[in-house]
C-alpha cells in the first residue's frame, strides 16, 4: 500500500472519530441518510428560536406590542403539545394507499409550519398598529399563525422521532437520539446567530424577509429530510386500525408507563423553570455585563451537548437509560445549588459553572428519558410512546416557564415589602425561591425514577452496544 493510500485511509477513519455521534450510523441507517433525516430537528430548533427568542424581543421592543399580548401569543403553540400522543398514534396506524405511515404526517406538519410562518409577519405588522386596518384582524391572524407553527413543529418532531425509531436498529438508538438532540441544539444556535445578524438593522421589510426565509428553509429542509426515508408498503392499507382510547388505555396500564411519564414531567419542569430567569439573575443580582449574560445561552448549549455525548457513550456501553436520567437530576441539583450560592458569594465564575452544569444535567436527563421511551415501546406503537413523551415534556416545560415568572415576581414583591422577614428582604429572593423549587422538583424526580432503575448486576457485564432491557408489548396491540 502506497503512502498516499495509507494517508487517505487514515483520514477516512479519523473523520468519524472527530465528528460527534458519527458512530450512530449503521448498515440499516448510513450516516448520510441519518444526517439528512435529522434536518427536521434543525427546522424545529429554528422555529423555537424564532418564536421564543427573536419575535419575543421584536414584538415588544421594535413593534411596541403590549407584553401581555406577546405572552399569550407565545403560549398558543403549547396548545398543540397535549395532542402529540394522538399524532404519534395516528402515524402508527395510518392507512395510506401509497403504503406510508410517517411521511404524510411529516409533510402535513411541514405545511402547517410553512403556512404559519408565511402569514406571521403581515399579522404582526397589523398587530403593531402601524397600519390603517382594524387591530382585531392582526390579533386573530397572529394567533392563527402561532397556532399553526406550534401544531406544525409538534407534529414534525413527534413523527420524525418515530420514523428514526423505525429506521434505527435497537442497539444504535441511544446514539441516534443523541445525534437528533444535537441537531436540535445546532439548529437553535445557528438560527439564533443568523436571525440576530439579519435583524441588526431592523425594518419591517427585513422582518418579513427573515420570517418568510425561515418558512422557505423549513419547507426545503423538511422535504430533504423525508425524501426516500420510509419504504412504501401498500399492504398496510389492509391492516385494522385500533381505537386511540383502547391503545392509550393499554399503554397507560403497561408497567412503568405512568411513572416514567411522571418522572419526565417533573424533571422537565425542574430544568425549564430557569429558562427566562438566568440572564436577568446574572444582570440584576450578580451585575454581569450584557456580553457575559448573552454568553450564558452558548454555555448552556455547550453543557447540553456534553450531556448528550456522555449519555450516548454511557448507553452505548449497555447503560440503563433511567440511571442516565437520574444522574442528570443529581447533576441538576448540584447545578442549581451553585447558582443559588453565587448570589451571596457574588461569584460570577460559580454562576457560570452552575449554568454549564444545568445544561449537562438537562442533556443527560432528556437523553435518558427519550431513550427509555423508545426502548419500552413496541414496534407498532413507537409513535404513541414518543408522542406521549413529547406531550408531557412540552406541556411541563411551558407550565414551568409560566410559573417561574409568577413565582419570581410574587416572591420578590413579598420579600421587598418585608413580608418574608428581614433576612430575605433582598431583590434576589424571588429568583432564589424559583431555584429552590427546581431543586425540590429534582428530588421528586429522583423519587419517581428510583423504582425504574435497573439493579446493577456486577456478575453480568454488559457488552458494548448490548441492551439488556426487555421490550414491553402491550396486550391490546400485540
Amino acid at each position: 500500500m502506497s503512502d498516499a493510500s495509507r494517508l487517505a485511509r487514515a483520514l477516512t477513519q479519523l473523520g468519524p472519530r472527530l465528528l460527534p455521534f458519527a458512530d450512530a450510523a449503521t448498515a440499516e441507517l448510513p450516516l448520510g441518510r441519518l444526517l439528512r433525516l435529522s434536518l427536521f430537528q434543525v427546522t424545529v430548533g429554528m422555529a423555537a428560536v424564532l418564536l421564543i427568542g427573536t419575535l419575543n424581543r421584536v414584538m415588544i421592543v421594535e413593534l411596541g406590542v403590549p407584553a401581555w399580548i406577546v405572552a399569550v401569543m407565545l403560549a398558543l403553540p403549547l396548545l398543540a403539545a397535549p395532542f402529540r400522543a394522538v399524532i404519534g398514534f395516528r402515524s402508527d396506524t395510518h392507512r395510506s394507499v401509497l403504503g406510508w405511515r410517517r411521511v404524510p404526517y411529516l409533510w402535513f406538519g411541514t405545511l402547517l409550519q410553512f403556512g404559519g410562518l408565511a402569514i406571521m409577519p403581515f399579522a404582526l405588522l397589523i398587530l403593531s398598529g402601524d397600519t390603517t386596518g382594524p387591530i382585531v384582524i392582526g390579533q386573530a391572524a397572529a394567533a392563527l399563525a402561532f397556532v399553526l407553527v406550534g401544531a406544525g413543529l409538534h407534529t414534525t418532531q413527534t413523527v420524525g422521532l418515530a420514523l428514526a425509531t423505525d429506521l434505527a436498529p435497537a442497539h444504535a438508538r441511544p446514539k441516534v437520539v443523541a445525534l437528533l438532540c444535537a441537531m436540535l441544539l445546532a439548529g437553535m444556535m445557528g438560527s439564533a446567530v443568523i436571525f440576530g445578524l439579519a435583524l441588526a438593522n431592523f425594518s419591517a421589510i427585513r422582518l418579513i424577509q427573515v420570517i418568510q426565509g425561515a418558512a422557505l428553509a423549513t419547507l426545503i429542509l423538511n422535504s430533504i429530510a423525508l425524501w426516500k426515508q420510509e419504504a412504501r408498503d401498500p399492504s398496510r392499507t389492509a391492516e385494522a386500525r385500533p381505537d386511540f382510547r383502547t391503545a392509550w388505555a393499554a399503554y397507560a396500564r403497561a408497567p412503568r408507563a405512568r411513572r416514567r411519564l411522571a418522572a419526565t414531567g417533573l424533571g422537565t419542569a425542574a430544568f425549564s423553570m430557569q429558562d427566562i430567569l438566568l440572564e436577568p439573575y446574572g444582570g440584576q443580582i450578580l451585575h454581569l455585563p450584557v456580553a457575559a449574560t448573552t454568553a450564558l445561552t452558548a454555555l448552556l448549549a455547550l453543557g447540553g451537548g456534553l450531556g448528550l455525548l456522555a449519555a450516548a457513550r454511557w448507553l452505548n456501553r449497555g447503560g440503563d437509560p433511567f440511571r442516565v436520567a437520574a444522574s442528570g437530576a443529581v447533576v441538576g441539583i448540584a447545578a442549581f445549588s451553585a447558582v443559588v450560592f453565587a448570589a451571596p458569594l457574588a461569584s460570577g465564575p460559580l454562576f457560570s459553572g452552575g449554568v454549564a452544569l444545568i445544561g449537562l444535567g438537562g442533556g443527560l436527563f432528556a437523553h435518558g428519558t427519550l431513550t427509555a421511551s423508545m426502548e419500552d415501546a413496541a414496534p407498532q406503537e413507537s409513535g404513541l410512546a414518543l408522542g406521549a413523551w413529547g406531550a408531557v415534556q412540552a406541556s411541563a416545560a411551558g407550565a414551568a416557564i409560566a410559573a417561574s415568572g409568577i413565582v419570581r415576581d410574587v416572591g420578590s414583591a413579598l420579600a421587598v415589602a418585608g413580608h418574608l422577614g428581614e433576612a430575605l428582604n433582598d431583590a434576589s429572593t424571588g429568583y432564589l425561591i424559583v431555584y429552590h423549587v427546581e431543586i425540590g422538583l429534582l428530588f421528586a424526580t429522583l423519587v419517581a425514577i428510583g423504582p425504574l432503575v435497573r439493579p446493577a448486576d456486577p456478575a453480568t457485564p454488559l457488552s458494548r452496544g448490548a441492551s439488556p432491557r426487555r421490550r414491553v408489548t402491550h396486550p391490546a396491540l400485540s
